[in-house]
């Protein structure tokens, strides 16, 4: 049985930003995309909660050949992967928009999951807030900022295409959907975390927020 604390989110107003030889150990900037493989470091009960005990992505369906994209993470829970366009995986027919090629993302999402990401609001103000994502069961998300709501359940577009051939490309299916189209943010550095409330089956790439004036 998982103890409380790995149940509840931190709700500090800062965590450990994740850092490596491509990405600085820094809080994600808003305004800007905030990716969701960046989610801090702490691990379990601390950073994320997932019901899984490996990454499912990286260094499992991904080889583990010594890669940074196919190693990304690969000794943490959350799963994690990237965009592919070989053999027409991202890059389908069937995307609403095609995402950018070694796009990293969340992936193997359950009901219950969350993670933080540490971020620094530059500038005090109203944001619009839209994910790029695949869904193939559709299903509920949420955000928090310092541990209290900032976008209550969100109902994701699912991307499931009955025209798809394909079974397993139907989590690959892309699109762009706004999740907020009127935030105000506090200047300063905040955790922001994210929840998966119902279906799960969801690529989370980035959240981009975006001044609305």
């Amino acid at each position: 049985m998982l103890a409380l604390a790995s149940l509840a989110p931190c709700t500090a107003l800062a965590g450990t930003p994740y850092g490596d030889s491509r990405h600085p150990p820094e809080p994600q900037a808003i305004p800007g995309a905030v990716q969701c493989a960046y989610y801090d470091v702490g691990g379990e009960g601390v950073a994320y909660h997932t019901v899984d005990k490996v990454n499912q992505g990286s260094g499992r369906l991904n080889p583990a050949n010594g890669s940074y994209l196919n190693e990304f993470r690969k000794d943490e829970a959350i799963g994690t992967s990237y965009t592919k366009f070989h053999t027409i995986i991202d890059n389908s027919p069937y995307d609403v928009v095609q995402p950018p090629e070694s796009q990293l993302y969340v992936g193997w999402t359950t009901p219950g999951e969350w993670f933080n990401i540490t971020v620094n609001v530059r500038e005090a103000g109203t944001y619009k807030v839209s994910l790029l994502y695949t869904s193939n069961r559709g299903g509920q998300i949420s955000l928090d900022l310092a541990g209290k709501p900032l976008v209550p359940a969100c109902d994701i577009i699912s991307t499931w295409n009955a025209a798809e051939t394909i079974p397993w490309r139907q989590w690959h299916h892309w699109n762009k959907m706004i999740v907020a189209p009127a935030l105000v943010l506090p200047k300063g550095v905040n955790v922001l975390t994210v929840h998966i409330l119902t279906q799960g089956n969801m690529n989370l790439a980035y959240f981009d927020f975006r001044p609305t004036s």
